[in-house]
């Protein structure tokens, strides 16, 4: 094998163009050291220091709170609910409400603000993300006439929250064989003509939960040195959105999905979170009104261990496993029934005595 030497010229031995040693006595990407604080002086012990880093570790991060709600609340009555014909002359994304809609929306904003009003804070306050369809921006016109103006934290129109695309203008009649054949198809993949799949929503909902995460997670909620404890956030979108967003955020499968039932015009779905910090529908709803939802047995259990959890925690006994592995439950049984018959004998034994 050949050995090779290599040569390395010292660092003062290197040509230093004129150029460079006029700039080096000029141009500073630091402060002077003869300038520098001693007392944020570190040791490096000869290795390379990034001052601006070390500031970000010494410094004590105290996480955010959590905003205490998440509420999803679905549009209010729109000319769309009433008259299935307007969308073969106006546009979805400008399909307004009716007046029974406004109304509903006033209502919806005041049983909020009773919602938020019970737990007894002083200095709560909303932020909201809206769909940016008329009847979304119509409802929370409406709704948000319920809270002053130093109750609301901030708000946000959020395209990806827009209602699933059904393809431009509508013919009725070809609409109704559409949504007999997603029934046949699949309500989760059917993919309606020049329009979207609940499963292409579930793409951008996607992005909107990560993005919704980050802001939770840095505070955006908070106004500056604050630590507000009582801020809720409010979703003001469409039905099979709403109900996707539940979906990704809970990781339930596309059949528990195509279970779900859709909300009533400002019908509301909230999150509240738990003694961990984590959301669960069982804080504020009862498990009559999740059933009634679609929720099965499996995910109300979930829902409860939501309850206790903190963020990042596992759930290592999820009871979502038996919907993909089916032999879990008739092992399951065979415990129980095998329990049981030793009771059984115990229950004899102590009989006998």
């Amino acid at each position: 094998m050949t050995t090779l030497h290599l040569k390395l010229s010292s660092p003062s031995s290197l040509p230093i163009p004129q150029s460079i040693r006029t700039l080096s006595n000029t141009i500073q990407c630091c402060a002077n050291p003869k300038e520098t604080n001693p007392r944020t002086v570190i040791p490096t012990n000869g290795h390379v220091a990034f001052p601006e880093m070390d500031l970000l570790i010494r410094r004590a991060v105290v996480p955010p709170p959590r905003p205490r709600r998440i509420i999803l609340v679905r549009h209010g009555q729109s000319e769309g609910n009433v008259d299935e014909s307007i969308y073969t002359r106006v546009a979805d994304p400008k399909i307004g409400l009716t007046d029974v809609g406004k109304l509903q929306g006033r209502e919806c904003g005041l049983r909020i603000r009773k919602m938020i009003e019970d737990d007894g804070g002083k200095d709560w306050k909303v932020y909201f993300y809206v769909s940016p369809y008329k009847r979304a921006l119509q409802t929370l016109d409406h709704l948000g006439r319920a809270f002053e103006r130093h109750r609301i934290a901030g708000v946000r129109e959020e395209p990806r929250l827009r209602e699933q695309d059904f393809g431009n203008f509508q013919d009725r009649e070809k609409m109704k064989i559409e949504k007999a054949t997603r029934m046949v198809y699949g309500r989760f993949f059917y993919r309606f003509p020049n329009g979207e799949s609940a499963a292409d929503v579930y793409d951008r909902i996607t992005g909107f939960r990560e993005t919704l995460k980050a802001d939770i997670d840095k505070g955006r909620f908070q106004p500056p040195g604050e630590q507000n404890q009582n801020v809720n956030l409010v979703l003001v979108s469409h039905g099979l959105t709403l109900r996707v967003f539940l979906m990704r955020w809970y990781k339930w499968t596309v059949k528990q999905f195509e279970g779900l039932h859709n909300l009533g015009n400002t019908g509301m779905i909230v999150m509240e979170r738990g003694h961990g910090g984590r959301y669960s529908l069982l804080v504020h709803h009862d498990e009559k009104e999740l059933r009634e939802f679609g929720l099965t047995d499996e995910m109300l259990i979930d829902q409860e261990w939501q309850k206790q959890a903190k963020p990042g925690e596992l759930n290592y006994d999820c009871p979502m496993l038996n919907c993909f592995f089916p032999h879990f439950n008739t092992e399951m049984e065979k415990i129980s029934d095998k329990n049981a018959v030793i009771v059984s004998k115990e229950v004899e034994g102590i009989s006998g005595d």
